[in-house]
């Protein structure tokens, strides 16, 4: 029955591999023969169950089909299946296919597992988060409670070394066997503007001509795919969407050959697991839709990018799985080589608050993660935020888990959903199952999806009704409880823009049906880390908000500097986060809370908003040249509370601290010590001749006095401080420079003969004598007419 699947050949090597050891790693490429095979082939060898996992529901669902096929029976005897919402089991069951959120609920509620005698982690090369995670446990239920545990991870495109590292296990490699497929590229990039549905369906169509055999065309998501069907009505072939939120009965029509040719349009799902009977040719839009979390907005969205390289090579080997094929790419040959090689895992990616609750139900709070074996380590980041959002929903307490945050582990739901199901009374159920499947696109208002949901959202609320407990809430309530964090408060103006009570913003079309509400609960966002776009909302009234929320809303002051109005401004706020629902001044604010507002206004403007008088600019100078303190921007700024903060009473805005001369608050800074020293090593002035005090610039480099050239006649030795001869700028009758020297009486011998020369014409009333050095100092004139 087997004889003709390319596993066969590596059977007996893994089994002994397995019985060995009691792990392996199993690298097959699609159309081997693993999933359906190697399970039945460890029959003989475990005692107990075999737990097979697999990503998808749909191949959940097929892998088991098969496997009974081939035994002659029906699912749910000796292999039977496991999903949320759907099981096909029995007492005679000894291989179970699962989801991947199913084994994480086996592990949780009894580590030990009894009755399992192995786990089978199928398509680990897709590397999903309840994967990474239901690995990392049951390695850990394996080291510590069960070593008998028999483990192996099958994968077709991973590079299997780090897996069978992290385990210690060895690496069971079959070449697989598959026809050739013909790739063919695209001569040119499509053409700037045509819509990608466009090109898909181009390409098929071209592809209907060059090969008989059932075509499957890769796209993003639904939409691309329910358009490019639109495009496709006319052509002789029946043309089958195949995506996940799709149900069974249709899924099971695109999978199975029927009797005229068929055109299958499928989203990712369709790149492993599944056997699509009769495919022999392949179109590969080249788009691939992943979720994406940013740690920063706490929001995910959706992005649609580029395949990797692994992924086009998946997609492509379709083609040749019953016959040689032909796969066609929708990019050139020369962009396949800026490609990524492979995708990344999803937990680098992703929400992590359900994989939070699960380290804390695990371990109980504390970093559990690091002690875990996760071939890729969660982010701290998301991990962080998580946690934040965890302890906002009453999850856990201090890092550990609560009561309630292990009722919300035992929930089919992500812990916003769950937690509202648990407090949102009758009817929650009916909110949740919406929230839980993918909504048509529509209006922002949740409302309408909420009263006729699709039929795939009242099959989970009704799944889900069991767990509805607490008071009867309305629709809004029960949002505001599973997004206590975006709860939107409208901002001013009249542009439709929210501030959410997470601190993020939010903004909807002008137009939109919500758009002049004043309070919001935004469930989807599109995660714009600046401000995002709203999705899906509900408005919600002050009084409702405050009925489930109100624990969170309270009173505080603040005193801070606005930007925008150069001021302090003080107020008094009852706030739900970062929404004040209400908002008053604070007319008794404490001198000390508005000083430090006014420092932190300092820093905002620069310290060039203050009045550098030259006195202070003179005094900064020669605090600078004496070493005696850091005096720079920099160290000012940082510094400010010592040196700035004394002289702060009375000032409140950007014009007080334009009048404030810092000479006063640099000097009381310094202190008396300091400043003697000050004194001694960076003088403020320069005696002249006439005695007249003369202020010192000690910056930016060399200390610097100005002053008339005939106040310095008679003057035979240069001026100095410390070791440093001063420069002296000298001036004339005018106060302009006339000579720049740190040599005065090589200036007497040498230049001021030429200075002389030019200037006893312009100012003949002022003495220019031929010998400067036994002249009298003076800044007079001579009397007119001498």
């Amino acid at each position: 029955m087997f004889s003709d699947l390319p596993i066969e050949e590596v059977l007996p090597e893994l089994l002994a591999a397995l019985s060995a050891r009691g792990v392996a790693v199993l690298q097959a490429p699609p159309g081997a023969g693993k999933t359906t095979r190697v399970p039945l082939a460890m029959l003989p060898l475990v005692e107990g169950r075999i737990i097979l996992l697999e990503p998808r529901r749909l191949a959940t669902r097929a892998a088991a089909a098969r496997m009974a096929e081939t035994l002659g029976e029906a699912a749910g005897q000796t292999v039977g299946y496991r999903m949320r919402g759907a099981s096909q089991v029995s007492r005679a069951t000894r291989i179970e296919v699962v989801t991947e959120g199913i084994l994480t609920r086996m592990i949780q509620s009894d580590p030990e597992l009894p009755g399992v005698g192995a786990l089978i982690f199928d398509e680990f090369h897709e590397r999903s988060l309840n994967g990474d995670l239901g690995l990392a446990l049951a390695w850990e239920a394996r080291q510590v409670l069960r070593p008998d545990l028999m483990l192996l991870v099958m994968s077709a495109t991973l590079d299997a070394d780090p897996v069978a590292e992290m385990l210690g296990a060895p690496v069971v490699t079959s070449d697989g066997r598959s026809f050739p497929v013909e790739r063919r590229w695209r001569d040119r990039p499509p053409v700037a503007g045509q819509p990608f549905e466009a090109q898909v369906a181009a390409l098929i169509a071209e592809a209907m001509t060059a090969s008989d055999g059932d075509v499957l065309a890769f796209l993003p998501g639904e939409g691309e795919i329910r358009r490019c069907a639109a495009l496709l009505s006319g052509i002789a072939a029946d043309v089958r969407p195949l995506y996940g939120a799709l149900p069974f009965a249709e899924q099971q029509a695109a999978i199975l050959p029927g009797p005229r040719r068929r055109v299958v349009l499928a989203t990712s799902i369709a790149e492993t697991s599944l056997t699509i009977e009769g495919v022999r040719v392949v179109v590969d839009g080249g788009l691939a839709r992943r979720a994406r979390f940013d740690a920063a907005s706490g929001m995910s969205r959706l992005v649609t990018e580029r395949v990797t390289r692994a992924e086009a090579t998946q997609r492509a080997g379709r083609a040749g799985r019953v016959a040689a094929g032909l796969a066609f790419a929708n990019w050139t040959r020369g962009e396949e080589g800026g490609m990524h090689a492979f995708p990344g895992p999803e937990i680098a990616n992703a929400d992590l608050a359900g994989l939070a609750l699960e380290l804390a139900v695990w371990g109980g709070g504390g970093a559990i993660e690091h002690d875990l074996a996760f071939l890729t380590p969660p982010p701290e980041g998301a991990l962080a935020e998580a946690r934040v959002l965890l302890t906002d929903l009453g999850a856990l307490n201090e890092g550990r888990i609560t009561g309630h945050g292990r009722a919300l582990s035992r929930l089919p739901l992500h812990p916003r959903l769950g937690h509202m199901v648990l407090n949102g009374g009758g009817g929650a159920a009916n909110v949740a199952g919406v929230l839980s499947v993918r909504m048509p696109p529509g209006s922002v208002d949740l409302t309408d999806v909420l009263r006729a949901p699709s039929r795939e959202a009242r099959a989970e609320a009704r799944r889900l009704r069991r767990f509805e407990a607490g008071p009867s809430l309305s629709d809004a309530q029960r949002l505001a409880l599973a997004y206590p964090d975006r709860v939107g408060l409208r901002r001013a103006g009249d542009a439709p823009r929210w501030l959410l009570s997470g601190g993020k913003g939010a903004r909807m079309q002008i137009g939109d049906v919500l758009s002049g509400a004043r309070l919001i609960v935004a469930c989807d966002l599109d995660g714009d880390p600046t401000e995002a776009r709203v999705r899906r909302a509900l408005s919600i009234t002050e009084a409702e908000l405050r009925a489930v929320l109100g624990d969170r809303i309270g009173w505080i002051n603040l005193c801070h500097w606005s930007t925008r109005h150069r001021r302090v401004e003080a107020r008094r706020q009852e706030r739900l986060g970062a929404i004040a629902l209400d908002d008053r001044p604070w007319t008794d604010a404490p001198p000390d809370k508005v000083a430090a507002a006014v420092l932190d206004g300092v820093r905002a403007l620069g310290l060039a908003c203050l009045n550098w008088t030259r006195r202070a600019r003179l005094y900064r100078s020669r605090i600078a040249a004496a070493g005696l303190r850091d005096v720079s921007d920099a160290a000012l700024l940082n510094e400010l509370e010592d040196w700035l903060l004394p002289m702060l009473d009375g000032v409140r805005d950007a014009e007080d601290l334009g009048r404030l001369d810092p000479f006063d608050a640099l000097q009381g800074w310094l202190g008396w010590e300091d400043a003697r020293r000050l004194e001694d090593i960076a003088p403020a002035h320069y005696r002249s001749p006439l005695g007249r005090r003369v202020p010192i610039d000690y910056g930016p480099d060399i200390p610097t006095i100005s002053l008339r050239l005939q106040e310095v006649f008679g003057e035979t030795r240069h001026p100095h401080v410390g070791q440093t001869a001063l420069r002296m700028e000298l001036l004339s009758p005018a106060q302009r420079t006339l000579a720049v020297t740190q040599d005065l009486p090589g200036f007497w011998a040498g230049a001021y003969a030429d200075v002389r020369k030019d200037m006893r014409g312009q100012y003949p009333r002022h003495p220019w004598p031929e010998d400067p050095t036994i002249a009298v100092p003076t800044t007079r004139a001579k009397p007119r007419g001498t």
